[in-house]
């Protein structure tokens, strides 16, 4: 069974460009596509687009702000409805305390409450949202991981995969964005943390990875950014095991890459 939520909320490294025939060429990308953009083709189909890739590991502000820009302005926060630009940013920290450090996470919190038009799904058992990186569940996440935005970060409970779809904000009309991003923590293995897109015909648009982390804050971003409005859905995958109590980190002992999430942005959600 799937649980259902919602959500709202480079050491510099050098950018470059390159060009792919088909999405799914940049899910094992070299050196330079893993700390820089990489810019390709979608599939055919009904819609074809054009796309960019973003990475980042280290300080990563810089390419939060770069992607920010290719989502492009206003940030539109909870605002109900559809709006004619801009984009959706979920960084948890207003996320009020009874919701907080529990596995009852509200179902459609982000799409009711607040209106930012993302709902989430996982086959694990629900979702966590924390202010002390996990360390109650065992107190070495709090060394192992780090928040983008303080102090609150997210995962499922029960599994490292989830899903994310998009609706029209506060509605529930189906929707589909230009492009998808997403801070995760603790990178150590190169395939552990990606994002897998689709369109709303359940067409691959490839599959991304976070790069490694590259200094004590192992921060990650990976975004993708299309110039149509044609990601329907995005499964992301946060390490190789669901964080829990007992379970170690292959960097304090354990033999698998745990991994959490921080900020997600994507585009404006737009009415399919």
């Amino acid at each position: 069974m799937w649980f259902r939520a919602g959500a709202i909320g480079l050491a510099a490294v050098a950018a470059v460009t390159g060009c792919s025939s088909n999405a799914s060429d940049v899910a094992g990308p070299t050196l330079a596509e893993s700390q820089g953009i990489v810019m390709g083709q979608a599939p055919s189909g009904d819609v074809r687009s054009s796309f960019q890739v973003v990475r980042g590991t280290g300080d990563i502000t810089s390419t939060v702000v770069q992607f920010r820009g290719l989502l492009g302005d206003p940030a539109n926060g909870g605002t109900p409805g559809q709006q004619l630009s801009g984009r959706r940013e979920i960084n948890w920290d207003g996320v009020p305390a009874a919701q907080t450090n529990v596995n009852t996470f509200p179902a459609d919190f982000f799409n009711t409450n607040v209106k930012a038009g993302a709902i989430f799904s996982t086959p694990g058992t629900g979702f966590r949202n924390s202010d002390n990186d996990f360390s109650d569940l065992d107190p070495t996440y709090g060394v192992q991981f780090e928040a983008f935005s303080k102090p609150k970060t997210f995962m499922p409970i029960g599994s490292p995969e989830m899903d994310v779809t998009f609706r029209v904000a506060g509605s529930s009309t189906p929707a589909a964005v230009t492009g998808f991003g997403i801070v995760f923590s603790d990178v150590d293995r190169v395939g552990s943390a990606s994002i897998k897109l689709f369109d709303a015909k359940g067409r691959s648009l490839g599959q991304y990875l976070a790069p490694t982390r590259s200094d004590e804050t192992g921060l990650s971003f990976v975004g993708v950014k299309f110039d149509a409005a044609i990601v329907a859905r995005v499964v992301i995958t946060s390490g190789q095991a669901a964080i829990d109590a007992g379970l170690k980190d292959l960097s304090d002992g354990g033999n698998r890459d745990l991994v959490i999430t921080d900020n997600f942005l994507y585009g404006e959600p737009q009415a399919l």
